[in-house]
């Protein structure tokens, strides 16, 4: 089967809301052939991330807006509009914004799918508020 091309508008994709935070899916499973997995992240000022954990995928983070400030290994690191982030899988990792404006990154999870784990991170945001950075 032949993958179809994607144009999205700003903002267009699929929506997650949890609270402070948000997730937009540009491309996933269907669209990527489950090799890899696009999305947009989307934290309110002062907004702490997922927590710190560590998968086998690899997380690349490029930063839209804002300055997020990602958690590598034991160390924080503030990663202003522009900034490239990789965590490596099975790296210790988190992200969370510790600034007075909004904060975006673009994130590749390679290889994909994750979308499909959305609705329960959903539940758990629903059940686990994202606190204060």
């Amino acid at each position: 089967m032949q993958r179809k091309p994607i144009i999205l508008a700003p903002g267009a994709g699929r929506l997650y809301s949890m609270g402070r935070i948000s997730a937009v899916f540009k491309a996933d499973e269907a669209e990527t052939d489950s090799c890899y997995s696009i999305s947009e992240w989307w934290l309110e000022p002062h907004t702490k991330g997922p927590g710190a954990h560590s998968h086998p995928e690899d997380d690349v983070f490029f930063v839209i807006e804002g300055t997020m400030t990602f958690l590598l290994g034991e160390q924080w690191n503030d990663a202003p509009k522009g900034s490239f982030v990789l965590a490596p899988g099975g790296m210790i990792h988190d992200f969370e914004n510790r600034t007075d404006a909004r904060a975006g990154v673009l994130n590749l999870s390679i290889p994909g799918p994750f979308e499909p784990q959305m609705p329960m991170i959903v539940d758990w945001f629903t059940k686990n508020p994202p606190g204060d950075a």
